[in-house]
């Protein structure tokens, strides 16, 4: 019987890349697609501690959106000496150490997807993809209807 070699995905963005001032686009996923974030308390778990994590790097979330069953984050760094890869590592890693003492049926998926961004046009495009993702889903017909959002740069109730 033939037997392919199966890797696991490595990220595809140099981790150098996440040094300093940078702005990268994350979607991190719940294993096997569980439903997780589907209620406000686990939201407001989930938020301090990326609030928590972005202080301590001193990295910055354009914004961040937790669907169901998945987080997207647009994050950048403030100063040369900020690493946005650490900082996401760190919540992902205090957010699944919750998981497993308080829902232990589900977890993070072990990698997740990243993107760089390039350009304040991309930066626009990328924050309007997010925001919109729980309409694109059928949850709301406006994402300011949707509450499982914030940042740290904007405020989203005046955002277009």
């Amino acid at each position: 019987m033939y037997k392919k070699n199966i890797r696991e995905k490595k990220h595809r963005l140099d981790p150098e890349l996440s040094k300093g001032e940078a702005i990268i686009s994350f979607t991190l996923c719940i294993k096997d697609r569980k439903v997780l974030f589907n209620g406000y308390n686990i939201f407001k778990t989930f938020e301090t501690v990326l609030l928590n994590e972005l202080v301590d790097f001193d990295c910055s979330a354009y914004v961040y959106l937790f669907m169901p069953d998945h987080l997207h984050l647009l994050l950048s760094g403030n100063n040369p000496d900020s690493n946005i890869k650490k900082c996401l590592d760190m919540f992902k890693q205090k957010t699944g150490f919750w998981l497993s003492k308080n829902n232990e049926s589900v977890k993070w998926q072990k990698d997740y997807y990243d993107h760089f961004i390039m350009s304040e046009e991309n930066l626009d495009i990328h924050i309007n993809y997010i925001l919109n993702n729980p309409v694109r889903a059928g949850i709301v017909r406006y994402w300011k209807e949707y509450k499982f959002k914030g940042s740290t740069i904007y405020n989203l109730d005046e955002w277009d």
